[in-house]
């Protein structure tokens, strides 16, 4: 795995900053800063905090004051330099007056440089387990200090080492359960640099893991095992929560996997089977919180399956619900879409952007999904009309005539609707259908179909009585002797004699 392409993706998305408009804070799109970071901790507060702070300059301050009180709590020093660095950029290139934030980083650095020290005491200490436990060969104390270290260097912000000792503790794994505790800190370290592609390897690892101690648990065939002790069967009872736990986090895992690669149904599919919050354990907060699995099943889904499968899937899923009603608006896009309500969505999808584009995962993906739940509401309302007034879908939908005219034009190209556009008239006309046409070429078809069969059954037929005839006894070879013959199963069958050769 390369860790460079990381780094390289967080410049990209750093440039794609100054390209893309700034993303309004105001009372048309609200959103509530501290109470939003208020859901995370540690990495990911920071990164969102950062990303926050690049895309609303408006709100840019606020974003770094709290940047700030995070990376307090962090052992990466480095982390605060990136922010400086990252609010000077916004600074130079928005319109906005934003403050001088230097004379607060003048005051950090006596705790840059204690943590600096308390970092390289914690580093010397591991590094001299390590080479203890390896010089006396005890394969789990290595594992563990390979682990150690793995985690002291994801803490430090040094991943290309972390991601290292962490695959290095594969070779000292004894059994199922440290294969999986290993690939769970790989996940989480490829969640947080957002490195989608290399998530679902290690997923298909963690599965593998998690099938190998489910065996191991599992008596063999043909034994008879004893009845189990009370606390055997706790024991059960826990590693079957425990399993719940891991599938969960994996089903997320590849969620998140398909949803950076653009493939939204299948993400869809894995977001909705997540199972409730409490399985997810310390995940919520420091990767994802349940909010965030709300808005990414919910836009995925509306933008790929149909009607009947969001209320299936959605509507009627108790587990899911449980997500949903984490966001509230979210309810209400799903009630507005299925009720045809296609303004209200789209209204809803408008006003809470900045939540969507805020969003460290979902902020690339924004625009192309609400443009598939538009086309796809377009579809919807246009499908039960042979013709229909480009004003009324005007008013249907929030646009004027001439918004709705280029998007209607746009799904007909992209052959999502099957009609035609009276530019001088306004008026959407479908593709007409003479079912009557239809229905006669499909017989003549059939009818086709039917005779070239015949005759192939037919000349079948002649070439074995022509085959019984070349085989038959002498004296027999008249056709009127052959219908007794035992091997003539077509002249039993009563086949006229014209048939014959």
């Amino acid at each position: 795995m390369d860790i460079d392409r990381l780094e390289e993706s967080q410049e990209v998305i750093h440039k794609n900053y100054s390209r893309r408009g700034a993303v309004p804070v105001d009372d048309g799109h609200p959103f509530d800063l501290e109470g939003y970071i208020s859901n995370y901790s540690g990495r990911t507060a920071i990164d969102r905090l950062i990303h926050i702070m690049m895309i609303c300059p408006s709100i840019a301050p606020d974003a770094f004051q709290l940047c700030v009180q995070h990376i307090h709590q962090s052992r990466d020093p480095a982390l605060y330099q990136n922010l400086l660095q990252a609010y000077e950029q916004l600074a130079t290139s928005s319109d906005l007056p934003l403050p001088n934030m230097m004379d607060l980083a003048q005051l950090d650095t006596k705790w840059a440089d204690e943590i600096m020290e308390k970092n390289k005491a914690d580093r010397v200490k591991l590094e001299v387990e390590l080479k203890t436990y390896s010089n006396n060969m005890i394969k789990e104390s290595i594992r563990m200090a390979h682990r150690d270290l793995g985690d002291f260097y994801r803490a430090t912000g040094d991943y290309g080492t972390s991601l290292k000792h962490y695959t290095k503790s594969r070779e000292f794994c004894t059994t199922s359960q440290h294969v999986l505790e290993m690939c769970m800190s790989i996940l989480e370290l490829l969640i947080e640099q957002r490195n989608y592609s290399h998530l679902t390897t290690y997923v298909f690892k963690a599965d593998a893991a998690i099938d190998a101690t489910t065996s191991a648990a599992v008596p063999a065939p043909g034994s008879t095992p004893a009845a189990p002790p009370p606390a055997a069967t706790a024991g059960s009872k826990k590693k079957s929560v425990e399993r719940d736990n891991v599938q969960a986090k994996l089903d997320l895992a590849t969620a998140l996997s398909h949803l950076g690669q653009g493939s939204y149904e299948k993400a869809a599919q894995y977001f909705l089977r997540v199972d409730s919050p409490r399985d997810l354990g310390d995940w919520v907060g420091k990767l994802i919180a349940p909010g965030d699995i709300a808005i990414y099943g919910t836009l995925t889904a509306l933008s790929s399956f149909p009607r009947s499968t969001i209320k299936a899937r959605i509507l009627e899923n108790s587990v899911f619900g449980a997500y949903i009603e984490q966001e509230p608006y979210v309810r209400e896009l799903i009630e507005a879409y299925m009720n045809s309500n296609f303004k209200v969505a789209l209204d809803l999808l408008n006003r809470y952007s900045t939540r969507h584009f805020a969003d460290i995962h979902l902020s690339p993906h924004v625009q192309e999904l609400t443009a598939h739940v538009r086309n796809s509401a377009v579809v919807l309302y246009f499908q039960p009309f042979a013709s229909i007034k480009l004003e009324r879908m005007s008013a249907a939908f929030g646009w004027s005539v001439e918004e709705v005219e280029w998007h209607v034009v746009n799904l007909i190209q992209a052959g999502e609707i099957h009609g035609r556009v009276d530019s001088q008239n306004k008026i959407l006309h479908a593709k007409k259908t003479n079912y009557r046409d239809e229905l006669f070429a499909r017989t003549i078809k059939a009818g086709t179909e039917i005779q070239s069969a015949n005759r192939k059954i037919l000349l079948r037929m002649r070439l074995q009585q022509a085959d019984l005839i070349v085989k038959a006894p002498k004296g027999s070879n008249h056709p009127s002797n052959l219908v007794m013959h035992p091997g003539n199963p077509v002249m039993a069958m009563g086949a006229p004699e014209s048939f014959l050769i």
